[in-house]
């Protein structure tokens, strides 16, 4: 089974702010996921980005590859592997 770690959009028409959540690559995008790890709102100022960093890099050990939005994002939080 592949896991990615990546976005899932949740809020209203033209407000959107998003789950990071880790799931199987052959879920889609709003559906069924394993576990949700953080949160990402760009609407905000500054964004607010909010991620439980255990659990993020326990995913990576265990094989989940994030997106690249999602890696940019734990790159600006200072997530390292």
């Amino acid at each position: 089974m592949s896991v990615k770690i990546r976005l899932t959009r949740m809020g209203s028409r033209k407000q959107p702010f998003y789950r990071i959540i880790v799931a199987d690559i052959r879920s889609p995008r709003d559906g069924r996921f394993i576990e949700k790890i953080g949160i990402y709102d760009p609407k905000s100022d500054p964004s607010i980005i909010e991620v439980n960093k255990e659990k993020a890099l326990d995913w990576i050990k265990k094989g989940a590859k994030p997106t690249n939005t999602v890696q940019k994002l734990f790159d600006k939080i200072g997530l390292e592997k």
